[in-house]
């Protein structure tokens, strides 16, 4: 009786063998099905080809419509028509008066090798050029909040500090074959203590130049200022400067500051 109950273990053993193996398997099976149905890796995307060396980016414009960012220039320096573009002016650190030279700021941006540009309106013909120079060719940054407005057909002058108005005048501008020439500039010099009557006692130096008296000294930039001849204005009487009486001559210098822009309609 001993010998069959021995077999009998015996069986019981490889019975359960049996089972693990099987268990095994059948784990072994499960894994490798979900191996399988995980989700295939997304192919790689062959590489993006060459970008081109340069590429100038949008201008980022400065401050808002009624604010003007102007800054000295710290050094002379060449403006270019893009970032290291053609040339378009030489840009000195004195104007002709012997005061310090400004831009007015319409623009900037980073190029690809990281320098910064800023783009500047610039003091040459054709009025209302404008053109890009190094951001570190500039001093720092100052603002305005002020612009003049001179309408030749009613003569008049209006300087507004934002959308109000805060000063208004009759004046004179150039004669028919000397124009006071229309378009935007800003006002680059403040003047006084002059040795002639003819100009009062303040003027204003204006970015923007006569075409037709680029021969005069300096190359004819316009001005605004007073006058010994109050009795003339308003009217068509210069040769393209805008006139005031002094009283209002003085007046503007108190409201309106460098930097300002110039709008001539």
């Amino acid at each position: 009786m001993s010998r069959p109950r021995s077999r009998r273990r015996a069986g019981l053993g490889s019975l359960a063998g049996l089972v693990a193996v099987a268990a095994a398997g059948t784990a072994l099976i499960a894994a490798t099905q979900s191996t399988s149905s995980s989700p295939t890796p997304p192919r790689t995307s062959l590489p993006a080809g060459p970008e081109a060396a340069f590429t100038v980016p949008e201008p980022e414009p400065l401050g808002s419509a009624s604010e003007t960012r102007w800054a000295p220039v710290a050094r002379a320096v060449t403006a270019r028509a893009t970032p290291g573009g053609r040339a378009v002016a030489r840009l000195s650190t004195r104007t002709p008066e012997a005061t310090t030279n400004l831009v007015t700021i319409t623009g900037r941006l980073r190029d690809r090798a990281g320098t910064a540009w800023v783009q500047v309106r610039l003091p040459v013909l054709p009025n209302g050029t404008t053109g890009w120079v190094p951001r570190r060719s500039l001093g720092g940054y100052r603002t305005v909040q002020t612009q003049l407005r001179v309408d030749r057909r009613r003569l008049t002058a209006e300087l507004f500090r934002g959308e109000r108005r805060i000063f208004r005048t009759r004046v004179g501008i150039g004669q028919d074959r000397w124009p006071t020439p229309a378009g935007r500039s800003y006002v680059r010099v403040k003047l006084t203590r002059f040795a002639s009557p003819m100009y009062g006692p303040l003027a204003f130096g204006l970015s923007a130049r006569s075409a037709v008296l680029t021969d005069w000294p300096a190359g004819g930039y316009v001005g605004i200022h007073g006058t010994d001849r109050p009795d003339l204005l308003p009217g068509r009487v210069s040769h393209g400067c805008i006139r005031m009486t002094n009283r209002a001559i003085l007046g503007l210098g108190r409201l309106m500051p460098v930097g300002t822009p110039v709008i001539v309609t």
